[in-house]
């Protein structure tokens, strides 16, 4: 009996051992899990290398501490940076000050009491900077600045995707061996949805003088990486697509509280009086949107219409509308993933570029605006809307109207996903198209035989 108990016991030990051992197992995969979370919700299979790199050279020491161009680059292919512009901020290791700036200003200076005579720029332990706006005196300017935060993205214009200022830090390490690199950087742009690393040194940056004949160096680089996250920005998508076609008089429309219908209470119908007071397009401090009241309450509808058939080509009308009263989109974006982009013929009214994240798939293309034309997506009214459409020629091997081939696999505008309409209620072609076809030839048929009998 007591050898019995003795491997009853063994075994009930190990199934004990084996249980929580397989717990430990699903514990350590669920933190795992939690931790790759927000590194993984950061990544964008369309643009898998795109990020915003703020990259900081001294360019010289001062006695006190250093003179630093900082530089933000946009490598984000379709993401721009719009109205009312980016905000930076960190936090100094030390007790740092800015005694001065170029080409960009802090919000606040800070308590800089304790300096007589010169007194810094900013004091704040954690300051925060914007850039400065258009036609500021040119003493004031440095190169790349003063767009009022406006950044391109790297896809619409490559020169266009850099904003940089100069500061001079002080109370600093005067030394590669001294300085304290700045930390828990925080970029907006302008909301939430960035999320930065930590400062790294790099190899310093290479520059050359205006005439190219001669390179001069900085004194110590560091490089920051700031990735962008859909789900951080916000827990509702910003915008929906509604689908038509030639062959379907019913229209698909976005589904219903597409981008939630929190500001539902608060919105303004288009033939109210509302909607034409003095005032009503003023943005607010907070960036507060004033929407159109719509079904979906999203502030971006885009409008894909399959417009006409030819024999060795298809046209399609794309159409992009603003709902927002206190919003205009400026140098905007517009991504969509097809099959047939891979043989775009003719693009009307905007600019186009094929985006091949990986050489072999070619599905998928970027449009926006033309410059001074169209790349400007007004307030919610009578203008606020653009449109082109798009000439295809057609893979005999592929193209089909059947089963909602023509329409978008998906859809961003200014790099967030919109919500598409569910597949079963995609314009469909009518089942009748068949059977009218073999009605038309049965007549035909018929007519042969009475004459041929006649």
């Amino acid at each position: 009996m007591e050898s019995d108990h003795s491997i009853f016991g063994a075994t009930s030990y190990q199934q004990s051992g084996q249980c929580n051992s397989l717990l430990k197992f699903m514990h350590g995969l669920f933190v795992l899990f939690l931790i790759m979370l927000p590194s993984a919700a950061a990544y964008d299979p369309l643009d898998p290398t795109g990020n915003i790199t703020i990259k900081w050279d001294v360019v010289s020491w001062t006695p006190d501490g250093y003179v630093a161009t900082v530089t933000m680059s946009n490598f984000q292919m379709y993401r721009p940076i719009m109205s009312p512009g980016w905000t930076l901020s960190w936090t100094w290791a030390k007790k740092e000050v800015i005694w001065s700036m170029v080409g960009a200003q802090t919000t606040e200076q800070g308590d800089c009491s304790k300096f007589k005579g010169n007194v810094p720029h900013c004091c704040e332990k954690t300051p925060t900077v914007v850039d400065l706006l258009p036609g500021v005196p040119y003493n004031q300017q440095f190169s790349n600045c003063c767009k009022g935060g406006v950044v391109g993205s790297w896809g619409q214009d490559p020169e266009d995707s850099v904003s940089a200022f100069q500061v001079s830090v002080g109370v600093a390490g005067t030394s590669n061996k001294t300085v304290k690199l700045p930390k828990n950087f925080v970029l907006l742009g302008p909301g939430l949805g960035y999320t930065c690393g930590p400062a790294k040194v790099v190899p310093s940056t290479i520059f050359l003088t205006p005439d190219r004949r001669r390179k001069t160096q900085a004194q110590m680089t560091w490089n920051v990486t700031c990735t962008y996250s859909q789900f951080l920005a916000s827990k509702n998508p910003s915008c929906c697509v509604s689908f038509s076609s030639f062959y379907n008089d019913s229209i698909t429309p976005c589904p219903s509280c597409a981008c939630g219908c929190q500001n539902k209470n608060n919105c303004v119908r288009s033939n109210s009086k509302q909607a034409r007071k003095k005032g009503v397009n003023t943005p607010t401090k907070d960036d507060t949107p004033l929407l159109q009241c719509t079904h979906h309450m999203c502030p971006i509808r885009v409008h894909w219409h399959v417009k006409l058939n030819y024999r060795d080509y298809w046209r399609v009308k794309i159409a992009v509308t603003n709902f927002n009263y206190r919003r205009n989109y400026t140098q905007w974006t517009l991504v969509a993933q097809h099959p047939n982009l891979n043989n775009v013929t003719q693009v009307f009214s905007f600019d186009y570029k094929p985006l091949v994240p990986y050489e072999s798939i070619n599905d998928t293309g970027m449009f926006y605006g033309m410059k001074y034309y169209n790349d400007l997506l007004m307030e919610a009214g009578p203008q606020g809307n653009v449109q082109s459409e798009v000439l295809l020629q057609k893979n005999k091997e592929t193209f089909t109207f059947k089963q909602g081939w023509a329409f978008p696999r998906k859809v961003y505008f200014n790099g967030d996903e919109c919500l598409l309409p569910p597949p079963d209620k995609y314009p469909f072609l009518p089942s009748s198209a068949h059977a009218s076809s073999m009605a038309i030839l049965t007549v035909t048929v018929s007519l042969l035989l009475v004459m041929l009998l006649i």
